[in-house]
C-alpha cells in the first residue's frame, strides 16, 4: 500500500471508526452517520457509558437538617464515585469524538446528555428541518437511476449509501419497494436479467444485500459468456 492509500485509509478510519478507534465528527454533513456510529461504538465498548449519556446526570447529594445538599467529596461512597466516573467517562468519550473545531463550540456543556442533545439540536435542526431532509431523501430515492458511463459497482454503492442515509433519517420502505427500485434503475441492457430476477426471486423477503449478490452473480455470468464467445 503506497503512502497516499495509507493516508486515505487512515482518514477513513478516523471518520468511520474501528473496534479500537472512536468515530469522529469532522463536519456538519457527516453528523447523521456519525450519530449512528458513535452510539454503536459506545454500546460496544461500555454500555454503562451509553446509559450515562441518555439519562440525566446523577447529583451526589446528602441530607443535612432535612435539606438536600451536595455531598462533600470526602464523604463519597464507592457507589458515588462509580456514578461520577461513568458520567465523566461519557462526557470524555463524546468530547474525544469531536474534531477540535466542533468541540470548541460545545465546551459549555458539562454533561454527556446535555452535549448529545445540543449536538442533535444544532446539526439535525428542528422538526421542520428534519421533515425537509426526509423529503429530499425520498425525492432522491424516487429519482434514483443509472448514470451513463457508471460502473455497476459504483451504482450499487451509490444506492447503498442512499439507503443508509434514509435509514438514519428514519425513512423506511418495504423490502419489495427497495429491491424493485434498484432493479428498475439498472441499465436497459439488464432488462432480461431483471425480468428473470423478478420472476424467480421473492423480492418481499430478500434483503438488499441478497439482491445485490444476485445482481453481481448475473454480472459475472454475463462477463463469462462474453469471454466464451470471444474464445
Amino acid at each position: 500500500m503506497d503512502f497516499e492509500s495509507q493516508t486515505h485509509h487512515h482518514e477513513l478510519d478516523s471518520v468511520m471508526g474501528t473496534t479500537n478507534r472512536i468515530p469522529r465528527l469532522l463536519s456538519v454533513k457527516g453528523f447523521p452517520e456519525w450519530k449512528y456510529r458513535i452510539e454503536k461504538y459506545i454500546k460496544m465498548k461500555d454500555f454503562k457509558v451509553w446509559r450515562s449519556i441518555i439519562k440525566d446526570s446523577v447529583r451526589i447529594t446528602t441530607t443535612v437538617s432535612g435539606q438536600l445538599v451536595d455531598k462533600n467529596i470526602e464523604n463519597y461512597t464507592d457507589e458515588d464515585f462509580e456514578n461520577v466516573e461513568e458520567q465523566e467517562k461519557a462526557l470524555a468519550t463524546f468530547t474525544m469524538a469531536l474534531s477540535p473545531d466542533i468541540a470548541q463550540g460545545f465546551r459549555e456543556y458539562t454533561s454527556a446528555k446535555a452535549l448529545w442533545e445540543a449536538l442533535s439540536e444544532v446539526y439535525e435542526g428542528n422538526e421542520d428541518m428534519k421533515e425537509n431532509h426526509q423529503d429530499m431523501l425520498r425525492q432522491r430515492f424516487n429519482m434514483f437511476n443509472y448514470v451513463p458511463g457508471e460502473t455497476l459497482e459504483a451504482q450499487l454503492q451509490r444506492f447503498t449509501s442512499l439507503n443508509t442515509e434514509m435509514t438514519v433519517a428514519g425513512i423506511f420502505y418495504t423490502k419489495s419497494e427497495i429491491n424493485k427500485k434498484l432493479l428498475n434503475s439498472l441499465p436497459k441492457s439488464w432488462d432480461m436479467n431483471v425480468a428473470v430476477i423478478k420472476k424467480t426471486k421473492d423480492l418481499s423477503r430478500l434483503s438488499i444485500a441478497e439482491v445485490m449478490a444476485v445482481i453481481k452473480s448475473c454480472d459475472i455470468d454475463d462477463k463469462q459468456r462474453e469471454i466464451n464467445h470471444v474464445n
